[in-house]
């Protein structure tokens, strides 16, 4: 493989943000060859396609490639687009709201390739300086996973969400819509990976709406669809299958 990690980012009617986006990536991987950031186009209807373009054309050491989702199919589709086309031996999702800072992945797997084994951990963020009521949320969402699950899951949605490879490849019935970060967290408890938290401050967006729970009509939105993803995950669950999880590592 020619990349070490790849950085995958769904972008779905962020032609304003996309500037911005391109920029602190490019700050963030600097000089390093052993990184690609694979950028979705996942079906935008807005000017997203042009400003592309346009980004792609600028001088610069960073490897950027654009998957193509010609209609939206959900935030989980479009990063599972990602992933299909990704390079790297590590993959890697953030989003391209830019409330989570790029360099954050790379910090993250710079520490992950310096454990025992990373090919066996999965790293994923924690959210600090959020508001109260959006802790609280996000508080309670996790229990209520965590308790139908059987499977230790907090902070569910913060990113990055970083990997080896075969863990991905060992993926079948993927979610298309935002039960996707859920889902993979599920799926690294049951697969015994060492979960490894990243404290990641969370800041406001600056360009364009929000896709998931950003406002209060859209944590319902979020909500109702989490919990109907948990419920059907939940029966396909035996009994047997329940997990004494490892308490995380914390940095």
């Amino acid at each position: 493989m020619s990349r070490t990690l790849s950085i995958i980012v769904p972008c779905y009617n962020e032609a304003d943000n996309l500037p911005t986006l391109f920029t602190a990536f490019r700050e963030a991987v600097g000089d390093r060859t052993d990184v690609e950031v694979v950028l979705v186009n996942n079906g935008s209807t807005d000017r997203s396609a042009s400003v592309f373009t346009e980004q792609l054309t600028l001088p610069g050491h960073v490897s950027f490639r654009v998957v193509k989702v010609a209609h939206n199919q959900g935030y989980g589709f479009g990063i599972l687009s990602g992933l299909r086309a990704a390079k790297g031996e590590f993959l890697a999702w953030t989003h391209a709201d830019l409330q989570t800072d790029p360099r954050d992945v790379l910090t993250g797997f710079d520490r992950m390739r310096e454990l025992p084994e990373p090919e066996r951990t999965f790293l994923r963020g924690r959210r600090i300086g959020r508001p109260l009521f959006d802790r609280i949320f996000t508080v309670g969402m996790g229990w209520l996973a965590s308790m139908a699950l059987g499977s230790r899951l907090v902070d569910v949605n913060a990113q990055p969400k970083c990997f080896h490879r075969s863990f991905f490849e060992t993926w079948s019935d993927a979610p298309h819509d935002f039960s996707l970060d859920l889902y993979a967290l599920h799926q690294a408890n049951l697969a015994k990976l060492a979960i490894v938290e990243l404290p990641v401050h969370f800041g406001e967006r600056k360009h364009g709406e929000a896709k998931g729970g950003g406002s209060l009509r859209g944590k319902i939105k979020l909500t109702r669809r989490t919990l109907s993803f948990i419920l059907a995950l939940r029966r396909k669950l035996k009994a047997n299958r329940r997990l004494i999880n490892k308490p995380p590592i914390v940095w």
